[in-house]
């Protein structure tokens, strides 16, 4: 089975930033509620993000399993024909 590698510059750097603004995400948003009064905030916050964001999770992992190949072509893989 073949790996797919990042094909261009462009792309590696959309990569970095994404990850990057995931991680201020997951990092800093809550660092800055707990230390501004938000702590409350914090608590709905988590459990939208454990209940929207597992079943996304799961749902990427099993298409992208069941397409081998890129996001962008596992869609056009899987769908129905006209």
């Amino acid at each position: 089975m073949n790996r797919e590698k990042l094909g261009s510059r462009l792309g590696f750097i959309m990569l970095s930033a994404g990850c990057a603004i995931g991680c201020g995400n997951v990092w800093k948003f809550p660092w800055m509620c707990g230390q501004y009064g938000g702590g409350s905030f914090m608590l709905v916050y988590i459990i939208c993000l454990i209940v929207l964001g597992i079943p996304c999770l799961i749902m990427e992992f099993s298409v992208g399993r069941a397409a081998q190949t890129s996001p962008i072509k596992m869609y056009r893989k899987l769908e129905k024909p006209k």
